[in-house]
């Protein structure tokens, strides 16, 4: 029988299920909602109008955020299944790595200089090495235990 989530450390279930799918739901708010003022923040720079084509490509991944944030949350929700977690967060391992990928072309200041930092940047870097750094932990078994010692429901 799969452990259930409530034998899951709280750190993960408060961090995966909670905190990190409302942070994306923040990140889609802005991304559609707020062009503007999201390009603007991501690039350091005071931005023109957003183009069409720029709005429609920040839709998108306003809808991608909000693919992760319910993924998260109700996937991970659904199931205590070690396996499912671990798949779903490897998936979003590989994906926190493209992310801070895709901030290089600002400088490599963006990973490591917080005096420079703005709020979304808090977003991209901190939080995303945040969650990673929960991924790494989650996949690695820490605080997990062992099968054998999760006590079963009978």
């Amino acid at each position: 029988m799969a452990p259930r989530q409530s034998v899951l450390p709280f750190t993960y279930r408060a961090f995966f299920l909670i905190l990190e799918p409302i942070s994306a739901l923040v990140g889609a708010f802005y991304a559609h909602f707020r062009q503007h003022e999201y390009l603007s923040l991501t690039t350091h720079t005071s931005s023109p109008p957003v183009p069409l084509g720029t709005s429609t490509i920040l839709s998108q991944l306003a809808n991608l955020y909000f693919l992760f944030a319910l993924n998260e949350a109700l996937v991970l929700r659904s199931t205590g299944d070690l396996r499912v977690w671990r798949t779903v967060l490897f998936v979003l391992l590989v994906a926190d790595f493209g992310h801070l990928y895709s901030l290089q072309g600002l400088g490599s200041w963006v990973y490591w200089d917080v005096r420079q930092w703005n709020a979304i940047d808090y977003g991209n870097v901190a939080f995303v090495y945040l969650g990673a750094t929960l991924r790494i932990a989650f996949l690695a078994g820490v605080g997990i235990g062992k099968p054998a010692s999760i006590k079963k429901k009978a």
